[in-house]
């Protein structure tokens, strides 16, 4: 299928990042929809303010790109009906997503490729009672979305091979990293690593091993500068399976495996130490460290992936 005009259900934080990722590539033609009144192109301009004083792009090109994207609150507008490829981002609630493509699939073509950037849901469960649900696929763009070149492309249990590999190959095209998640499991791949990872980073500081300055500190420091390079089972392979295998056998047991949300987390919660949000989680911070917090990132990932 020749895919030209992409289809951003959705103009939130991810889906202005979604639209924007969209538009590197000049054969595609992008439009957002929203049922509100939203300046897409004024917060993409927000967004990519970093990326134009660290000289990735000028303000120049960034306009140009922001010509190929039209924006409608209209179900029944021409730019839902002409779309070839759907990425819906809208808020995380399972009935809502339902609704969305429920109304799209009404007005889209047969042939119509879905797709739908949550985190967390079972794509089977968002297109379970769709008509056409070979079509349909989890796109999982990682937070920041126009920064992290990561997509995980989640199969549902009825995505036909041809459209995990079409979508794969449109993501491709607009500088992503696509994978492939072959089976429709919670967390997808990533991020069932990642909160592997932050079970046994709250448990240590929960089990008073250490606090959460020197945990972070210690994966940031160590096996952490080496994770983009270095992916965990390429380091297998480098120390051996046999080490691999000794080591293992030796600590899995003592390793964390609950079930549950932490105590810790659960009386933080209570306790409305939200992070960021509140000034308070595992650390303090003040509203100066927190915006500098997202800043730094933002200046991290930009020079690790242009060198700017």
């Amino acid at each position: 299928m020749d895919i030209k005009n992409i289809l951003i259900a959705g103009g939130g934080m991810m889906g202005k990042n979604i639209a924007f990722v969209f538009t590197s590539n000049p054969d595609y033609r992008i439009s957002v929809y929203d049922i509100y009144p939203t300046d897409v192109c004024a917060g993409i301009r927000k967004n990519c303010a970093q990326l134009i004083e660290k000289g990735v792009i000028t303000e120049a090109e960034l306009e140009q790109r922001l010509t190929r994207i039209d924006f409608t609150t209209d179900i029944d507008s021409e730019l839902i009906k002409r779309a070839d490829l759907v990425i819906e981002a809208v808020f995380e609630d399972m009935q809502i997503k339902r609704e969305t493509f429920a109304k799209l699939e009404a007005r889209c073509r047969p042939d119509t490729i879905f797709c739908t950037n949550t985190s967390v849901m079972s794509p089977s469960e968002i297109s379970r009672d769709l008509k056409y649900r070979a079509r349909f696929v989890g796109t999982h763009f990682w937070n920041p979305g126009h920064l992290i070149p990561l997509v995980e492309v989640v199969k549902s249990d009825a995505t036909s091979d041809e459209t995990a590999q079409t979508v794969m190959a449109v993501l491709k095209a607009v500088g992503k990293e696509p994978v492939l998640c072959k089976k429709d499991v919670p967390g997808f791949i990533a991020n069932r690593m990642q909160h592997a990872l932050w079970r046994e980073a709250i448990s240590i500081v929960e089990n008073g091993i250490a606090d959460a300055e020197t945990v972070d500190k210690a994966v940031r420091y160590s096996f952490g500068l080496r994770l983009p390079q270095l992916g965990p089972l390429t380091n297998s392979d480098m120390v051996g399976t046999e080490l691999t295998y000794n080591i293992h056998n030796y600590i899995l047991q003592y390793l964390e495996d609950s079930h549950t949300p932490s105590p810790l987390l659960s009386q933080m919660k209570e306790e409305g130490k939200m992070g960021f949000k509140s000034g308070e989680g595992f650390m303090k911070w003040t509203p100066e460290e927190v915006e500098k917090q997202n800043a730094d990132l933002n200046e991290y990932l930009i020079r690790m992936l242009y060198g700017k």
